[in-house]
């Protein structure tokens, strides 16, 4: 029997590109995302490529929403195995402009949403003693971002709270690593250079050491990988994928 993925986020960019990925390497696929009507493009995409998927609408920051698409999951696909964590908010603001509301939402979906969907994959993956969690947190949190303080903030605890939980659940057969993101072209990246807030593609890529930007493929590739058996050995660790960028 094929293993289960969710993915959150799982209809567009990083995460779209993760079920892609995943179904490749045979998983059965829940493409998650708060979009539903997305989630479902993405889903039939999937099936078209002969992979078993579903797609699922829910908030991650809602919690009941959370347990009825995992329960949905659940009947549909069968326990999960490996869960991709790829839902995010991203917000530009002068520190001294962000509201105590725009605070709360950012972490709200960056963090809490996290944790909800952690603690309720969870009881399957301590039940098959096998389990694979892969957050998406930032390279923003590694070395701070002006005018997005809240998002760094939160992608911060992200990276955190991955490392106590691989600490935690590692002698359960579950591991959780987290990879941060950098210059990885997303439709994220693109709202942000629309508003002004980032340079051009030209200018972003004359950064990295590589010299070009990354998609959300070279993400899902990793993903893929700390995903697998293979990556047994491997758990709390934080896996730039960035094209060498200094942080």
């Amino acid at each position: 029997m094929s293993r289960v993925a969710v993915v959150t986020g799982g209809a567009s960019g990083i995460g779209e590109a993760t079920c892609h990925e995943l179904g490749r390497r045979g998983l059965k696929v829940a493409v998650m995302d708060a979009n539903e009507q997305a989630a479902q493009r993405v889903t039939e995409e999937l099936r078209a490529s002969g992979i078993t998927a579903v797609g699922v609408g829910a908030d991650v920051t809602d919690r009941a929403a959370v347990e009825q698409a995992f329960a949905k999951v659940r009947a549909e696909l069968g326990p999960v195995s490996v869960l991709v964590t790829s839902a995010g908010l991203f917000g530009f603001s002068p520190f001294t402009e962000i509201t105590a509301d725009a605070w709360a939402r950012i972490i709200d979906v960056n963090l809490t949403g996290t944790f909800h969907c952690c603690q309720v994959a969870l009881p399957d993956m301590l039940a098959a003693k096998w389990g694979r969690i892969v957050t998406i947190s930032s390279s923003s949190a590694q070395r701070g971002s002006p005018f997005a303080a809240h998002y760094a903030a939160a992608k911060g605890a992200v990276i955190t709270l991955t490392k106590s939980l691989a600490r935690e659940f590692a002698a359960h057969g579950i591991t959780v690593n987290t990879i941060p993101p950098s210059g990885i072209e997303t439709p994220m990246q693109h709202r942000s250079q629309a508003a002004g807030y980032l340079g051009s593609n030209e200018q972003i890529a004359s950064n990295i050491p590589v010299g070009y930007l990354g998609t959300g493929a070279d993400i899902a590739a990793a993903v893929g990988f700390l995903s697998s058996d293979e990556a047994r050995f491997i758990t709390g660790q934080v896996l730039g994928v960035n094209g060498g960028a200094v942080l």
